[in-house]
């Protein structure tokens, strides 16, 4: 049987910008490859998965608020994963 590897914890900051217009997240995942990110924003909340070779980064939050999921974009480079997400009205 393969042995799992170790979780980790990503190095998350989250932010509301001035506007209050977005939610905007800054994940440190230092050596991972772009494509094996597992990025998946719901309208409530998000969940991430980025193996390394060693171990795997995972991180899980609610958002404080609703945003709307399917506009949602990201950027990856030099280890920071940078993801903007547009806050739904509440009209």
């Amino acid at each position: 049987m393969a042995e799992d590897k170790l979780k980790m914890a990503a190095d998350v900051c989250s932010y509301v910008d001035e506007g209050e217009q977005q939610i905007h997240l800054e994940i440190c995942v230092p050596e991972v490859k772009k494509q094996g990110i597992s990025l998946k924003i719901r309208d409530d909340s998000y969940s991430l998965f980025a193996p390394r070779d060693d171990f795997d980064y995972v991180s899980a939050a609610a958002f404080c608020c609703p945003v709307n999921s399917k506009k949602a974009k990201a950027s990856y480079k030099d280890g920071m994963l940078k993801v903007t997400v547009p806050l739904k009205d509440p009209m």
